[in-house]
């Protein structure tokens, strides 16, 4: 296992982080499956696992905390908030009534007395930067949180937020988790240089695709893959983007075993080239998964390997950009964007 510094925080961390968005319901995993995996990706050298209050509605936080309980001070422990966590208005976003209540709430699932990374899950269009980081700051000067970051905020966001800490000397988002991917290398024109400007580290999520680049799908195969049972819209290869997409697949495969490696190697290993991001983050549902997601551990891409998937798929192009969380609110609300 590689290791990293986080930023500029000092802490090191595995260049594979254990995501934890399959502990529960979403991914069908028990007590006795989370905890499996916990054990394997320690003793494999991984040492950051991230988790939200919104996985499961607080499952995945329960599932982490009881996997680690006895060996808190061997975890960088990072979990997230601002998704909706019930039907009340203000149970969701970034203001400090609801950061307090949702931290308590994640410490309380995660049996902890502190998490070392807080993350803003999305950008909060309603609130502030002023609001949100003061709360994040105060949180973190109780001794709650280590280090707070945000989760797929548009370039302009990380941007605006460095800013408005600055300029209201507070404590500043040291980290951001975006979508990247071979198959969505967006980040690579906008949000990864803002982020290696103000020296942020980079926990890139979803680097197999959303199980596009684990193997599992491939042209002529019928697709049946846990995230495609209920997402069917992001597999249906009658859409164009979900078309380009396995086209691409089919030649990354060959690039892979040219190269002698699996495609979740290849891919585990371009997102981790970058000299932007810091750490991929792996979800595995089962054992099976964990070990496929571990060979690449020690990955290391050629340059005629990185030069082989930029003639696929071109720096700072996302195959289905629609996909990425990250769309300004203007777009996706007509209102916002007339007088």
């Amino acid at each position: 296992m590689q290791y990293r510094t986080l930023g500029r925080t000092g802490v090191q961390v595995s260049t594979l982080v254990l995501g934890a968005m399959n502990f529960g319901k979403i991914g069908n995993t028990t007590q006795e499956g989370a905890t499996a995996i916990v054990d394997a990706a320690l003793a494999a050298g991984i040492n950051l696992i991230d988790t939200a209050d919104a996985y499961s509605g607080g499952q995945s936080e329960e599932m982490v905390g009881k996997a680690i309980a006895g060996r808190r001070d061997d975890v960088v422990l990072a979990t997230k908030a601002t998704l909706p966590m019930g039907d009340e208005r203000n149970q969701r976003g970034g203001s400090r009534r609801w950061l307090v209540t949702a931290l308590e709430n994640s410490l309380r699932r995660l049996g902890v007395d502190h998490v070392d990374l807080y993350q803003m899950h999305r950008w909060d269009p309603t609130t502030s930067d002023d609001e949100t980081l003061s709360a994040l700051t105060d949180l973190q000067r109780a001794g709650k949180i280590r280090y707070f970051g945000s989760s797929t905020f548009p370039a302009y966001r990380i941007a605006q937020a460095q800013w408005a800490a600055r300029e209201g000397r507070l404590s500043r988002y040291v980290t951001e988790q975006p979508n990247y991917s071979i198959l969505q290398r967006g980040i690579e024109a906008h949000v990864l240089p803002a982020t290696q400007e103000y020296g942020m580290g980079v926990l890139a999520w979803s680097p197999l695709a959303s199980g596009w680049l684990s193997g599992a799908i491939r042209a002529g195969q019928e697709i049946s893959t846990n995230r495609s049972g209920f997402m069917r819209q992001r597999f249906d290869v009658s859409i164009p983007a979900n078309r380009a997409k396995l086209d691409a697949v089919e030649q990354l495969v060959t690039v892979a075993d040219e190269a002698g490696l699996s495609i979740i190697q290849l891919a585990l290993g371009f997102a981790t080239a970058h000299p932007g991001v810091t750490s991929a983050i792996i979800g595995p549902r089962t054992m099976d998964h964990l070990r496929s997601q571990l060979a690449a551990a020690d990955t290391v891409l050629s340059a005629d390997v990185l030069d082989a998937i930029d003639a696929i798929v071109a720096p700072g192009v996302d195959l289905a950009a629609h996909e990425k969380n990250d769309t300004p609110p203007a777009l996706l609300e007509p209102a916002l964007r007339r007088r």
